[in-house]
């Protein structure tokens, strides 16, 4: 049986949520399944640096925009009017503090409007009610050895349908996301338990 990532790519014209270690590749891998360009909001307060380059693995860096915003009211502006205009399919946005629920919803509208995806990195146990789903990302130890894009998504909230986790794996030659079989179902599992 092939596992089925039912609930990705995202439901576009929606806004979701990821958390995790992981949460930079799922988003990175989102804007691999799409086309076009990607905006990236960031406060510009945050050490941390998005290297373009680290994410050639996944899509063109050509496709990247990011914008720095100095507080998160002004990064959740930015997002906002990204979402409404509809004329980048794909937002990220880095939350850094909780957003209230006017907020979340104001996401969702301009996105409904232009319908383009938003996902929003937050930080764990941090999660708007708005968000149409909720993920959590993972980094996870590849049982054939060490592979650094086996990743464990968990989808935590999810207002149109069930939660599930999957196991999963990027091919970055292909460009393309594969969804790993559970331990008890993988070819050769049968031989390696007798």
């Amino acid at each position: 049986m092939q596992p089925n990532l039912h609930s990705f790519p995202l439901r576009p014209g929606r806004v979701h949520e990821v958390c995790g270690p992981g949460a930079t590749s799922f988003a990175a891998i989102l804007a691999a399944c799409g086309a076009g360009p990607v905006l990236w909001v960031r406060q510009d307060w945050v050490t941390e640096v998005l290297n373009p380059v680290g994410l050639s693995a996944f899509f063109d860096p050509a496709r990247l925009l990011i914008a720095q915003a100095p507080s998160q009211t002004d990064a959740l502006a930015v997002t906002e009017e990204a979402l409404r205009d509809g004329s980048v399919p794909l937002v990220v946005t880095e939350i850094t503090r909780p957003l209230d629920l006017r907020q979340g919803r104001r996401l969702q509208l301009a996105a409904g409007t232009g319908g383009s995806t938003g996902l929003c990195l937050i930080p764990e146990s941090m999660g708007s009610n708005a968000a149409e789903t909720r993920w959590h990302a993972s980094p996870r130890l590849a049982p054939d050895g060490p592979d650094s894009t086996a990743l464990r998504w968990e989808l935590i909230k999810n207002k149109t349908g069930t939660l599930d986790a999957w196991d999963v794996r990027w091919d970055e030659t292909a460009h393309r996301l594969h969804v790993v079989s559970p331990v008890g179902e993988r070819p050769g599992t049968a031989q390696a338990r007798g």
